[in-house]
């Protein structure tokens, strides 16, 4: 028992010293590897700053040379301002000195001068003294004499003079009034001559064609069977063309011919146009009548604007509005006394261009202003007023000078003119229109008295459209059925008889018709 305790005990102790000893062990071992270790890390520590002490060195070396060489930059740049500052110092030096010469030059020829007028204007003072004693004997001199005369003519001084003046001024006025008597009388027989030369000249160099104008145009068929196509079956694309245009369509026995009848030109022109299109389709009947009347209309539009544009490139005028191109073109269609009033339009600018060139005006002021003379034609059909009034309107609006509107307003001379433009244009008109076979007064008043009746049937309620046919033989009203009922429609046709009857003078007599007819469209899908 007490051995195995000495041997457990003995075992103890040793792996008590064993386990004392592998600590010790162990730790000396530690201490060494990271004695070994941290030596190893300064190695590298002192490398690194090694090398970036090197590196600095070698910035610092760099920024030392990129600093010398701008301190060398600047220092070049710096000599070099420094070096034309100088020079422009210098030069600025030079002129100081050349103006202190100029000035010092200046100085001596002003102080030259000043001795030569202080001379002067001793010499003058003198003078002036002796004049002024030679004015006071001159005068006590002629007082002498003035009290010799006042005693020889038993008059006063003023006496005399009064008289002396009154034959004076009655001598200038003779001679004045026997001058402005012989200048008037030259003047007058020298304007009259030069005036005949002017009209004369501008008449030879204008060569404008004789316009006569009708109303009727003939439309020229393929053959005659075409005639019943363009009757239609009971008449209805006659009658529907005739509505639609206000042109009266004459079949008759004209071989392959129809003739249109109408009083407007551009309604007319419209119907022969659409008739024409419908001969060469084929396809005639009420809907496709409407089509190409509608078509029509927009080509002759067009029409009278390029008939508008060739006429302002003759003349060489710039600068018109639309509107007033427009307007010109519609003139195109209008007559006056049967003479085309584009043409004469033309005509009168042409003229009133040419006498202004030899008066030596503005010869574009005139050609302008005789263009748009009449340019109120155009609508005084449609509108209150005389045709020169609306003219002059229509000019202001479109932003005409007051020169031009004035020539336009005033050449018939509806009011006074402010400038000499408005005589022109009323010699050119005058020539113009009065030239023989230009013009003829029967169709003027023929077209003013269908123009009266469409007037008449226009002003009644519930009328849509009124067209005169049949050369003022009838008058056609269309009527909106939504206003006026079949016996409305008959009593309506009475009315306008009675106030065609009480307003017009006409030959024969004149039908009235009314029209009313409902249309309903739907479209299948």
């Amino acid at each position: 028992m007490g051995l195995t305790l000495i041997y457990v005990l003995i075992a103890v102790a040793g792996i008590a010293l064993g386990f004392s000893t592998g600590f010790f062990w162990r730790v000396v071992i530690d201490k060494k590897y990271k004695e070994e270790h941290r030596k190893e890390l300064q190695k590298e520590a002192d490398l690194i700053l090694k090398e970036a002490r090197s590196e600095a060195e070698i910035q610092k070396k760099t920024a030392i040379l990129e600093a010398k060489d701008e301190w060398f930059r600047a220092k070049s740049e710096f000599e070099r301002e420094a070096a034309k500052t100088r020079d422009s110092i210098r030069q600025d030096q030079q002129r100081i000195k050349e103006g202190d010469l100029d000035i010092k030059r200046r100085e001596d020829v002003i102080g030259k001068r000043e001795t030569e007028f202080t001379a002067r204007e001793n010499f003058l003072n003198s003078k002036e003294k002796t004049l002024r004693t030679k004015d006071n004997e001159l005068t006590r001199l002629i007082a002498q004499e003035n009290e010799k005369l006042e005693k020889m003519s038993h008059m006063t001084q003023d006496e005399a003079k009064k008289i002396l003046l009154e034959n004076l001024e009655s001598q200038v006025r003779y001679e004045c009034a026997q001058m402005i008597k012989e200048m008037k009388d030259q003047a007058k027989a020298e304007a009259e001559r030069e005036a005949k030369e002017i009209i004369v000249q501008s008449i030879q160099r204008c060569a404008a064609d004789t316009t006569v104008e009708s109303t009727v145009s003939v439309v020229h068929l393929p053959n005659d069977e075409m005639k019943g196509r363009i009757i239609g079956r009971e008449g209805r694309n006659i009658r529907s063309f005739e509505e639609a245009t206000g042109v009266d369509v004459i079949v008759d026995d004209t071989p392959e011919a129809v003739i249109l009848s109408g009083f407007d030109p551009i309604r007319r022109e419209i119907a022969r146009l659409a008739l024409e299109k419908l001969i060469t389709d084929g396809r005639i009947h009420p809907g496709r009548i409407e089509e190409l009347i509608k078509k029509s209309e927009k080509e002759l539009e067009k029409k009278m604007k390029e008939a508008a544009e060739e006429v302002i490139f003759e003349l060489d005028v710039h600068a018109l509005k639309p509107k007033v191109v427009e307007m010109l073109g519609r003139l195109k269609y209008r007559t006056s006394y049967g003479q085309n009033v584009l043409q004469h339009s033309k005509e009168v600018a042409i003229l009133a261009g040419l006498m202004a060139s030899e008066l030596g005006l503005d010869s574009k002021v005139a050609i302008r202003a005789g263009l748009l003379h009449d340019i109120g034609k155009a609508i005084d059909r449609e509108t209150e007023g005389t045709h020169s009034e609306l003219g002059a309107d229509i000019a202001s609006k479109n932003g005409e000078n007051e020169i031009i509107c004035n020539a336009i307003a005033a050449h018939h001379e509806d009011v006074p003119p402010i400038s000499v433009f408005p005589i022109l244009i009323q010699a050119a008109d005058t020539i113009s229109s009065t030239r023989p076979g230009v013009r003829r007064e029967t169709l003027t008043n023929y077209i003013n008295r269908l123009t009266k009746l469409e007037e008449i049937a226009d002003s009644f309620r519930g009328v849509s459209k009124a067209y005169v046919i049949q050369a003022g033989r009838e008058i056609r009203c269309m009527v909106e059925p939504e206003a006026i009922n079949d016996a409305q429609a008959e009593e309506l046709a009475g009315q306008i008889a009675v106030k065609i009857q009480d307003e017009m003078e006409y030959p024969g007599q004149i039908r009235v018709t009314i029209i009313r007819e409902s249309r309903f469209t739907e479209y299948a899908k």
